[in-house]
């Protein structure tokens, strides 16, 4: 798994990401589309039009990085912007990896009683 410090950022590629690109195609999207640097050592997220598979892409200062992850039931939870990117903290990530909603995450378990 991708080593993911709190202050690190994370960009989400909003809108739907041709998911056959290999690490090459995103960087050049992040450098063209979103209008980043994809060597900065910031994590770039990719979804495609189902919604079941994301991609992320990392440079760790020695070479790119490509992670995907597939969801065996749902989907991951993305920004209804159209175009452009969203920040998000590294916290949401793991959120979203998890399945979980990120924008709102509800706690499973809350203790009743104290005794």
């Amino acid at each position: 798994m991708i080593p993911v410090p709190s202050g690190m950022r994370v960009w989400l590629a909003v809108g739907r990401t041709d998911m056959r690109r290999g690490m090459n195609g995103l960087a050049l999207q992040v450098q063209e589309t979103l209008g980043r640097d994809p060597f900065a050592g910031d994590l770039f997220v990719f979804r495609g039009a189902r919604g079941d598979l994301i991609k992320i892409l990392w440079h760790d200062g020695l070479g790119l990085s490509l992670y995907a992850k597939r969801l065996e039931r749902g989907r991951f939870v993305w920004p209804s912007v159209s175009a452009g990117s969203v920040s998000i903290s590294a916290a949401q990530l793991t959120y979203m990896l998890d399945g979980i909603d990120w924008r709102n995450p509800v706690h499973t378990f809350r203790p009743e009683r104290a005794g």
